[in-house]
């Protein structure tokens, strides 16, 4: 599977801003490429509860009508964020659109400090697959806790696609994690950070990286704006879990609702009051 990963600035609150880079983005995408992958929230930026309503958008909005017309357009997969409106209520959403459409949204189910001001927690982990990969979405802090990985992987994920907007001084706290949770689950783990500066003189991390189901890092950016294509050898899971299979012999489930859709999707639900 072929992957661009594009690590870039943004502007909290500048919409058309953002859109345009992230269009202008795609539109640069090898021929051969089947996913280009975004920082977290990156359409709309992080949003405040002063401007939250105004910069929220449904699903089914202007923006990533937008994305699905270029993913058309280019035949390829796009994975990006923004601040979702669900009928007034609001979440941290990021998307997987393929050229016909939306195949997998997930709202980000661990918030950072104070982000539970503006936005509320998703409920569920899902995966979906894709040109014959199955794929799962995080952001952000969900990385850092090992359940969000393996409610993943329990639903058959081969890839994880982390969109980001982790700051400084924090970039390695990331760098540990995605790896870890790469190893831990004999996965590949792809991460999408934001660059640049923020409101309130965050000062973004970068440092997107990639990494094998052994925990190896086999591309990690640095602190500016760049874009990096790479293959995947999918077959490299295999090759991970040939001796031993943490899967297999882990001894401990993870609680919640699990959902086959008929077009796919797999969930699972967070357990209410978890």
């Amino acid at each position: 599977m072929k992957l661009e990963l594009v690590q870039m600035a943004g502007r909290d609150g500048d919409t058309a801003y953002n859109l345009q880079r992230t269009l202008d983005a795609i539109a640069a995408c090898s021929s051969d490429t089947d996913i280009v992958v975004f920082p977290e929230s990156l359409i709309t930026g992080f949003p405040n509860p002063q401007n939250i309503a105004r910069l929220a958008e449904p699903l089914a909005g202007p923006s990533l009508d937008a994305i699905q017309q270029a993913a058309r357009e280019h035949d390829l997969a796009v994975v990006c964020g923004l601040t979702e409106n669900d009928q007034g209520r609001y979440y941290n959403t990021s998307v997987l659109v393929t050229p016909d459409g939306i195949a997998l949204s997930y709202r980000k189910t661990h918030l950072w400090v104070g982000e539970g001001e503006a936005v509320l927690p998703g409920d569920r982990f899902s995966t979906v697959e894709w040109r014959g990969v199955r794929i799962g979405l995080l952001i952000c802090y969900d990385c850092e806790f090992p359940e969000t990985a393996r409610a993943l992987a329990e639903l058959g994920a081969e890839l994880l696609l982390i969109t980001d907007g982790n700051m400084e001084p924090y970039g390695h706290v990331h760098r540990t994690a995605v790896a870890a949770r790469a190893q831990e689950n004999q996965v590949f783990a792809v991460m999408v950070n934001r660059v640049g500066q923020g409101d309130h003189g965050l000062t973004f991390a970068g440092g997107s990286m990639v990494a094998n189901p052994f925990g190896r890092v086999l591309f990690e950016a640095g602190t500016e704006e760049c874009r990096h294509g790479l293959c995947l050898d999918m077959t490299g899971i295999a090759a991970a879990r040939a001796l031993y299979d943490y899967h297999t012999d882990r001894r401990l489930n993870l609680p919640g609702e699990r959902i086959n859709h008929a077009d796919g999707r797999r969930e699972l639900l967070v357990p209410e009051g978890r």
